[in-house]
């Protein structure tokens, strides 16, 4: 142990040598270069893929908003602390912290601060750099989004801040300040460290100025709150505007006491952090003392508690809630307007339906067509069912099933789409290796194609398309292109245009082979490049080696849809549901709806849409994506929207206008299952603009409620998922068209109070229309439906029997119709052995308000449901978007009259026509009623007519 001349202790402990530090920094280096040529690859890889899909600007956009913002904020923070730590050392230049010594486990350490701060200064300030430069690059959405911004035109009724303030501006702000608070936090805990060495020292020298190391620390400290309290003081001012998108128990948004007591408050505690800073800088400067340092500290405090706690929490017990609905009702009111605007309930349509109690033959008639398209195959039973006679082999799956309208024989048709893509995990074992799972089993073949009420005489579907190759019973429908390259299974990375043939189909004892011809995927070009994708796609091992890939060849990869779309445009959201569409030359194409979205809308409740909790949604987008060639395009549906409007304008290449869509795959366009779902959420509360009943919640709907049977075999209840529907809707005269429906129920009742349609074809695509039942009559809904089911003696007792002989019933869906003035419900029945998973249908259930019949197939319980009187109905030929004949289920016709049986339905009428005489005049709508009762007198007359021919 060796002594300086001041008696500390000096560490003779040999120094490494330096060739060892070599050697680390050898291999630190190796390991940078590993990192950095792996994170280049990446991106070259990533270049070559966007490029492929033609979408190279976006890519490189992406790319240098990024950079840009990593290099602003590494050097930015960086320069920032670093200069910061300056200043706080130079304050302390006057005090040398030199070497001390430290005792650990009773050995000594000869440490020196000064010869560890300043490196340390620079560690801290480059480490902060870079966390900050790789947190803020991925906040590029929102910059871009501010530099690009579309104008709004609406402000908000609170601060009078245009709606883009919030959707573009108030992010930005909000990352800078958060940025701006985190440094000076930094810097001021650096003063602390060096005023308590700085104090530290000079208490425990003999010859320190303890006086003046505590004026100097206070100095320090205080210039370092100052731009600390500044900040806050900004933080607290945005902190105002998250109040008008707060969630309630009643409403949504900024309150009575909030708008008067709680966010002026937050202005007087912003104020006083700015007093406080200023006092603190006067008294840095002059005073020196620690008291004026606290008493500073202590005024935006005490403003908060007083201001935004206490009176408050007293406005809101002793003046608010004894008259709450007084206070609140403007607020209220702005709730209800735009979160109305906000999901697009604003622009619903609603009328009114009957729900007649009867519905007779005349009405089945006038919506022959709509009857015709009833939908009995559940989509999960014919799942089951192409699984085992459609799947051919092991290796192929149906994701899913796809419920779509077509034109065949000239007539339109509601049909279900099942795509067969391929597994690669499902080969077999002997075949998995990897020339088949890369160059042979690369791609799914053909869809398949069914009515979606039609069965062969064994119960099976009534296919259009089937089997492999394709093979159509409709010469309008037909599949030029089977193959599937791109979809929703398609997990795995293949290269196509090799040497082997792909498989594409078995065919008798060999295999159907074919070469990929499209111009999907990435070239594999020459040696380089091929070593360089088979270092970014992980085949080190294969792909430089094999020769049956050659420079011609291409790499397919991200081949499924949803990879394709969240790569390409990740700042939109996409529904969950993408469907399968054949155009009229037989190629096929992939639909996703894709979202705008946000959760920062003024005055605006959060609702959940798919996986996100929001408060303002859009469909601007449909997605298109060609299933051979991966081809993908963007086109806006909803150009009104300013979120779309401004991502456009900072991607100009990646969308295309609606009308740009092909004409035959915009005819199979459908409202979005997500958006639908939330809009039905939204508007069960927000269809009344009552305030008082708003606030009481007096009419609030909910989605109706089903049976289903869970996984454990068991009945539960489940809301009722939206269903497609092609039909005549009530109060229109254009023909049948696709429709997709939801069912409402009043809050903890069964019974119907109305229905919700989003329309999909023609210039009436994306409209809603609510239908409200009349409040004076109640109409079973699909609960009441079910249990009349589980009452019927025969029905419940035949379901007993199968389930007790090695099978069990698989209730499908039930789906309640329109037809006329009435509902139709239907569900079907199916049974599904213990051994096999294909479910056959048995029954047809079928049920008006005051009937309930069921049959082996549909024919047979509409016959028992309505008689022989059903079997005189003529097919209608459902012609699309064309006006027909007494279309209006507001007048049905009387046809001549024929017999018993139309005596019985001029009964029928006269009845329920005399009900809705009463029901008007109770209602005190008394020319209506008039009206009703003359209908109700020509019936009458033509009754005694039909009665007096009669021999």
């Amino acid at each position: 142990m060796s002594f300086d001349r001041d008696g500390e202790i000096i560490d003779v402990t040999p120094t490494k040598p330096k060739r060892r530090r070599w050697k680390w920094l050898l291999v630190i280096a190796i390991v940078l270069l590993f990192v950095v040529a792996s994170r280049a690859l990446s991106i070259y890889i990533s270049a070559l893929w966007f490029g492929s899909l033609g979408y190279s600007s976006v890519f490189w956009f992406i790319f240098r908003a990024k950079l840009q913002l990593f290099l602003i904020f590494l050097i930015a923070t960086t320069a920032i602390l670093r200069v910061g730590f300056w200043l706080v050392e130079r304050e302390f230049a006057s005090f040398s912290f030199g070497r001390r010594t430290v005792f650990i486990n009773q050995q000594p350490l000869n440490f020196s601060p000064a010869r560890l701060l300043r490196p340390l200064a620079w560690v801290v300030s480059i480490i902060a750099g870079l966390i900050f430069g790789f947190e803020m690059r991925e906040d590029w959405r929102s910059f871009a989004l501010y530099f690009h911004q579309a104008p709004t035109g609406i402000t908000d009724p609170i601060f009078n801040k245009p709606l883009g303030f919030y959707l573009f501006t108030l992010p930005i702000y909000d990352s800078i300040s958060s940025w701006l608070l985190s440094l000076s936090f930094i810097i001021l805990i650096a003063t602390v460290i060096y005023a308590a060495l700085a104090v530290t020292q000079q208490g425990i020298s003999t010859t320190g100025d303890l006086t003046k190391a505590r004026k100097t620390s206070l100095t320090a400290v205080s210039i370092a709150l100052a731009p600390l309290l500044i900040v806050l003081a900004w933080r607290f001012s945005l902190s105002r505007y998250p109040y008008l998108w707060g969630d309630h128990q009643t409403f949504s948004g900024v309150t009575f006491v909030e708008a008067n007591h709680l966010l002026p408050a937050f202005m007087w505690v912003a104020v006083a952090l700015i007093l406080a800073a200023l006092i603190l800088l006067i008294n840095a400067f002059t005073m020196r003392k620690i008291r004026i340092l606290i008493g500073a500290l202590a005024i935006p405090l005490l403003v908060y508690i007083v201001g935004a706690a206490i009176i408050p929490a007293y406005v809101t017990n002793f003046i608010v809630k004894p008259n709450e609905l007084g206070r609140e009702t403007p607020y209220i009111v702005h709730n209800i307007i735009w979160t109305r605007r906000a999901f697009g309930i604003d622009r619903i349509e609603q009328r009114n339906f009957e729900a007649l109690t009867t519905l007779d033959s005349f009405d089945l008639q006038n919506n022959r067509a709509t009857v015709d398209n009833i939908r009995l195959w559940d989509w999960r039973a014919l799942k089951d069912t192409l699984t085992q006679i459609q799947a051919i082999r092991t290796y192929y799956d149906f994701t899913d099933v796809d419920v779509d309208r077509y034109v065949v024989g000239g007539e339109l048709r509601q049909m279900m789409l099942g795509t067969r893509e391929i597994n690669s995990e499902k080969l077999p074992p002997s075949s998995r290796n990897w020339v088949n799972e890369k160059l042979i089993y690369t791609h799914g073949y053909g869809v398949t194609m069914n009515t979606a009420n039609g069965f062969d005489s064994e119960g099976m579907p009534k296919f259009v398309l089937s089997n492999m190759p394709v093979e159509s019973t409709a010469p309008e429908i037909k599949v030029t292109r089977p193959e599937i390259y791109f979809g929703q299974e398609t997990n795995h990375d293949v290269y196509v245009k090799t040497k082997r043939m792909e498989f594409n189909y078995p065919q008798g004892e060999t295999n159907n082979l074919t070469t990929y011809d499209g111009t999907g995927g990435i070239p594999i070009g020459g040696y380089f490049r091929r070593w360089l994708l088979a270092w970014g796609l992980d085949d080190l091992t294969k792909l430089p080696f094999s020769d049956d890939v050659t420079s011609e060849s291409r790499a397919l990869i991200h081949r499924n849809i949803r990879e394709i779309v969240d790569g390409v445009a990740p700042f939109l959201t996409y529904d969950n549901d993408p469907y399968m569409v054949i155009n009229s030359e037989g190629r096929m194409f992939w639909i996703i709806d894709a979202f705008t979205e946000t959760a920062n809308y003024p005055y605006s409740r959060h609702y959940q849409a798919g996986d996100k909790n929001v408060n303002y949604i859009r469909n601007s987008v449909k997605v298109v994506i060609d299933a051979y060639n991966g081809t993908t395009n963007f086109y806006i549906f909803d150009s009104q929207d300013p979120l779309i409007q401004t991502y456009r304008a900072v991607f100009p290449t990646l969308f295309r206008d609606a009308k740009d869509m092909p004409q035959d795959l915009r005819a199979h366009v459908r409202y979005p299952e997500t958006l639908i779902k939330t809009q039905a959420e939204v508007f069960g509360l927000y269809h009344t603009q009552d305030t008082n009943s708003f606030f009481q919640r007096e009419d609030l709907w909910n989605v109706a409620r089903q049976v289903s049977l869970g996984e454990d075999k068991q009945q539960q209840e489940q809301s009722i998922e939206p269903y497609f529907v092609l039909m005549q809707l009530p109060g229109e005269n254009k023909g049948i068209e696709f429709v997709e429906i939801l069912p409402f129920t009043p809050s903890n009742r069964n019974n119907m109070i109305g229905w919700i349609a989003g329309r999909c074809d023609g210039d009436a695509y994306g409209s809603l229309i609510a239908y409200n039942f009349p409040k004076s009559r109640l109409v079973d809904g699909p609960l009441q439906i079910e249990a009349r089911i589980d009452q019927n003696a025969q029905l419940s007792g035949q379901f007993t029997l199968w389930n007790q002989q090695g099978s069990h019933v698989q209730r499908g869906h039930l789906l309640v119709i329109p037809i006329g003035r009435s509902l139709l419900y239907v569900e079907p029945i199916y049974l599904k052995a213990e051994r096999s998973p294909m479910p056959e249908l048995r029954l047809v259930v079928l049920a008006t308000q005051d009937r309930l019949e069921y049959g082996s197939n549909f024919d047979e319980a509409l016959n028992k449901l309505f008689g022989e009187a059903v079997k005189q109905i003529p097919a209608q030929p459902a012609q699309p978007g064309q006006p027909k004949p007494n279309a209006s289920p507001q007048a049905s016709p009387t046809p001549p009259p024929t017999g018993a049986q139309n005596i019985q339905q001029l009964i029928n009428r006269a009845i329920q026509e005399f009900d809705e005489y009463q029901r008007l005049t109770s209602e005190g709508k008394l020319g209506e009623a008039g009206k009703k009762l003359e209908e109700h007198k020509r019936t009458l007359e033509e009754l005694k007519k039909v009665g007096s021919s009669k021999p």
